[in-house]
């Protein structure tokens, strides 16, 4: 099993969507370092040889990944937050921060829809 980056890559995928697996690595990211690199896209995880894995580790080892990635952006929504920003303050509530409408969508930032209910007290007997 190839460890890249700190992430297992499973064995029975090609190297071009396995690579995907590493947080900040996309499809067009795996595919343009493996051309650079002149492996094939069809190669599945488990014909990878030992050069080439060391190879893909030092070349993803180029980029921001994983916990380092994942750091910046937490930090880059704090400082949005503490400056005050329209953006900080959607991103405070939960709610889309880039434009989108809410009045009937915005379930996948939100969460679940609630209901409030007829809003009249309930009496209960003593």
């Amino acid at each position: 099993m190839a460890r890249i980056a700190g992430v297992n890559l499973p064995k029975g995928k090609r190297i071009e969507v396995a690579l995907t697996y590493v947080y900040g690595v996309g499809r067009s990211t795996s595919k343009k370092l493996l051309n650079q690199l002149k492996i094939d896209l069809d190669t599945k995880v488990e014909a990878l040889t030992p050069d080439q894995e060391q190879i893909i580790r030092e070349e993803v080892a180029k980029y921001v990944t994983e916990g380092d990635l994942r750091r910046q952006t937490g930090d880059d929504i704090k400082r949005l937050q503490e400056i005050g920003s329209y953006r900080g303050f959607r991103h405070r509530r939960h709610l889309p921060v880039r434009g989108q409408r809410t009045k009937t969508n915005g379930r996948t930032k939100r969460g679940k829809k609630k209901t409030m209910g007829s809003g009249k007290l309930k009496i209960t007997k003593k």
